[in-house]
């Protein structure tokens, strides 16, 4: 796994790491708002691993919805939440192309489960994310991204252009605003301790110790 830089001496493995850590992705398609969903509920300063768009990467980074869009994640985006003395969530945000997808099996060991964020103006987007934790058994919800400007669609019409189960959340949030972003934290944690109950989840160690 890309290693967290030891300006944050409370990551994972480092002096100050609490004595419990959910571990939690953030995915989704390129430019659906990763980056931008890890920074605004960290409570420390995000690690991100982020490179300029270069013209060698434009026949392959589709950035016709997101014009304004002048860099993409690499490796991964790190970001944490405190929830009490000594029990924190940490945020792991992957790569959105799909030449960045051999780093997604070391970014999902041990996680409890994923937030798939979805742009409606290419939904065929989150695709990959949703068929990715399906085959792993890694619960997720799936999270719509309300861009300005786009058309806005209910929760359950993209449930039903997904093909998602009942089972799976799908909601609606703005990934700019921090409360959005704790109430999609909180309703994963509650969708994957269903899961476990319930034995349909494959989690492989999802809670650090």
């Amino acid at each position: 796994m890309a290693s967290v830089h030891s300006d944050h001496p409370s990551a994972p493995g480092l002096p100050g790491a609490p004595a419990v850590a959910l571990k939690i992705l953030v995915a989704g398609g390129f430019g659906a708002g990763k980056t931008t969903l890890v920074g605004a509920v960290s409570e420390i300063r995000p690690l991100r691993t982020e490179e300029r768009l270069s013209e060698l990467g434009r026949p392959v980074d589709d950035t016709s919805a997101v014009a304004g869009k002048r860099t993409t994640t690499v490796a991964m985006d790190f970001g944490r939440i405190d929830i009490r003395p000594g029990l924190a969530v940490y945020l792991f945000g992957t790569p959105g192309q799909d030449r960045f997808w051999f780093v997604w099996d070391e970014l999902a060991r041990g996680a409890l489960g994923a937030v798939v964020l979805a742009d409606t103006r290419r939904l065929a987007d989150c695709f990959p994310s949703v068929d990715f934790f399906e085959q792993r058994g890694i619960p997720f919800l799936v999270a719509v991204n309300c861009f300005e400007g786009a058309e806005v669609f209910e929760a359950e019409d993209v449930r039903a252009a997904l093909d998602l189960p009942e089972r799976v959340p799908v909601l609606l949030c703005d990934a700019r605003r921090r409360e959005d972003g704790k109430e999609l934290l909180a309703r994963l944690v509650e969708h994957a301790m269903e899961a476990v109950r319930a034995g349909t989840a494959g989690i492989a160690g999802g809670i650090a110790h």
